[in-house]
Order: structure tokens, then C-alpha cells, then sequence
């Protein structure tokens, strides 16, 4: 499910990540244009990976999700509202499925990247922005305790029976 919202948030990123290839990068405008279109599609997939990871957790947990919602550029786990108090570690291992699934997706686009690296182009950089993508927002910035990230989730509920 998403809100209307996401489309809002996927032009927004695109034209950032456009203009970061365009300035930064220095890539001709229809080559940062593409660029800035795949590093947005990077991103939510990265996202969705995220969510599913998290749904692997609770799965294995015996306590499934219901499903995934997309707000803006972000995504968020839902789980049943008739859900009964659940156990701390229940909450941990379930908080904790994103942020694992995330640095594993991080590690194999960062291996990626290395063996792309000779050849360089367009293929190399999106392979490099996946593994900074998905180690600093969804593995590291995920585990910070902001209110709404798995970070909070594991604060809470650390130390509890």
C-alpha cells in the first residue's frame, strides 16, 4: 500500500539525485536524468527489501506482518491490529530483520561495485550509491532511535522479559 504522497516523494528524489549527478557528478543532462530515475528506483527497492527483510523476522517469529505501507520516501511495517502483547524479544528479532536484510543487501552491492570498478560508467555508480544507500539509511540511520525507525523499537524494548 502507499499514500498518495510517494509520488511526491519519488519526483522529489529524482530531481535531487538528478541534480547530484548533473553537479556532482558532471554527467550530461540526459545521462543525469537517467541517473537520477534508477538511483530512485535504487532506493525503493532498497526500501521494499527492507520491509520484506523485516517480514522474514516476523514470519519467523510466528508473528507475521500484514503488510507494508510506502509514506513519502520511506516505508513502514504493519502488523495486525489485533496482535496480542507480545514479548520483547518477539519486538527485537522482528526491529532487528530490516536492519540485518539491509547490510546483507549492503555488502553484495558493495561487492558489486568493487568488480565494477575497472569499467566504471554508469553501471559502477549506481552499484556504489545501492551499498551507501543501503548501509547508511537503511541499516545505520534505520537503527537510530528517531521515533519511527527500528532503532526505537530496539530501544524500547531492550532489557524487557
Amino acid at each position: 500500500m502507499a499514500r498518495r504522497n510517494v509520488l511526491i516523494g519519488w519526483l522529489l528524489l529524482w530531481l535531487i539525485f538528478s541534480g547530484a549527478a548533473l553537479w556532482l557528478l558532471n554527467l550530461p543532462l540526459a545521462t543525469a536524468v537517467l541517473a537520477g530515475f534508477l538511483a530512485t528506483l535504487i532506493h525503493y527497492l532498497s526500501e521494499l527489501w527492507h520491509c520484506l527483510s523485516h517480514a522474514v523476522a516476523a514470519r519467523r517469529t510466528g508473528h507475521p506482518m500484514s503488510g507494508i505501507i510506502y509514506n513519502w520516501v520511506l516505508g513502514g511495517t504493519l502488523y495486525p491490529r489485533d496482535e496480542p502483547e507480545l514479548p520483547a524479544a518477539i519486538h527485537i528479532q522482528r526491529a532487528l530483520g530490516g536492519p540485518i536484510g539491509s547490510l546483507s543487501l549492503a555488502l553484495l552491492m558493495g561487492l558489486i561495485a568493487w568488480a565494477l570498478r575497472p569499467s566504471g560508467g554508469l553501471p559502477y555508480m549506481l552499484a556504489l550509491f545501492a551499498f551507501w544507500n543501503n548501509l547508511l539509511f537503511f541499516t545505520l540511520g534505520a537503527l537510530l532511535p528517531l521515533g519511527f525507525t527500528d532503532g526505537s523499537t530496539l530501544l524500547k524494548y531492550w532489557g524487557q522479559p
